[in-house]
């Protein structure tokens, strides 16, 4: 049996299973790409699968439990930024009142820009520049080679300046 037709009949159970444990539907629809992926990986083994349901069931719920944790990673990630952005501020409000708002607007507009990003040149630029990671820690950590690091954190500063650039228009 090929993934396509696998996934595609047991889709429906599979969307309420995740959908009872992740409450963004956005979240869900990553989910289920995910679980169309683990499939597609294990297309060469899965005529040897006794129960199939019990293993799409398996990697439903491990799918979740890992989009849970990289969702609280990324939460205590955001806060330790608005923490330190909080810590910047108090040192910017020393120079004025109107330094300080041209900087907190500054500010405002970079945390838009990296919130429209996808969430891989997210990540890579915040790993990349809040956490000082080097070009071999970000390649490790993406399973990736290095130049291939270096391609992304470009496109990705491409694409953030794209969007500052486009903040800099409106205003």
């Amino acid at each position: 049996m090929t993934p396509q037709v696998l996934y595609l009949e047991n889709e429906s159970w599979l969307r309420t299973v995740v959908r009872s444990r992740v409450s963004e539907p956005e979240a869900v629809e990553d989910i289920m790409q995910n679980i169309a992926l683990a499939l597609v990986r294990q297309r060469e083994s899965l005529e040897e699968l006794n129960r199939v349901g019990a293993w799409l069931y398996q990697v439903a719920v491990r799918q979740v439990l890992m989009y849970r944790r990289t969702r609280g990673r990324r939460r205590r990630f955001e806060d330790r930024l608005l923490q330190a952005a909080d810590a910047g501020s108090t040192a910017v409000n020393a120079a004025g009142p109107a330094e300080s708002v041209v900087a907190a607007e500054k500010q405002e507009q970079v945390q838009d820009a990296l919130r429209q990003l996808n969430e891989l040149d997210r990540q890579i630029l915040m790993l990349k520049y809040t956490e000082g990671w080097t070009y071999r820690q970000l390649s490790e950590h993406l399973g990736v080679k290095e130049d291939t690091v270096e391609y992304r954190l470009m496109k990705a500063r491409k694409n953030l300046r794209r969007l500052l650039a486009g903040f800099m228009a409106e205003a």
